[in-house]
């Protein structure tokens, strides 16, 4: 029950703040998809280092990476509709999983969010 309620007010929380009046112009780049999945980061454990995640804007396409915590984790990217597409590094080796797209230009990227709690 009360993790229910942790995770219904820190959504509610997250929903207003980035619905809300946009602080940054970054805010209005996330889609809905993203920001469940920051709402659900907001229900866990702050992670060491804390969770990032950048849009990647590469071959007329935008991507976003989400860091996972520590040691030997892949970290993922997803489309802007929340689609997996691959693990680009992290795991046992650092290397990922060895499934993503051969990317032609230059991936420009963008910090959007990085969880701030202590």
């Amino acid at each position: 029950m009360i993790r229910y309620l942790k995770f219904t007010l820190a959504s509610f929380f997250l929903i207003t703040v980035l619905t809300g009046c946009p602080t940054d112009e970054t805010s209005e780049e996330i889609p809905v998809c993203i920001k469940n999945k920051i709402a659900e980061i907001l229900t866990t454990e702050v992670t060491n280092p804390p969770t990032k995640i950048w849009k990647w804007e590469v071959d007329a396409k935008t991507y976003f990476y989400i860091t996972s915590d520590c040691c030997d984790q892949y970290n993922y990217l997803y489309t802007n509709k929340c689609e997996l597409v691959c693990a680009p590094d992290g795991g046992f080796t650092g290397n990922g999983d060895g499934n993503c797209p051969s990317f032609k230009g230059e991936i420009k990227k963008t910090m959007v969010w990085e969880d701030s709690r202590k």
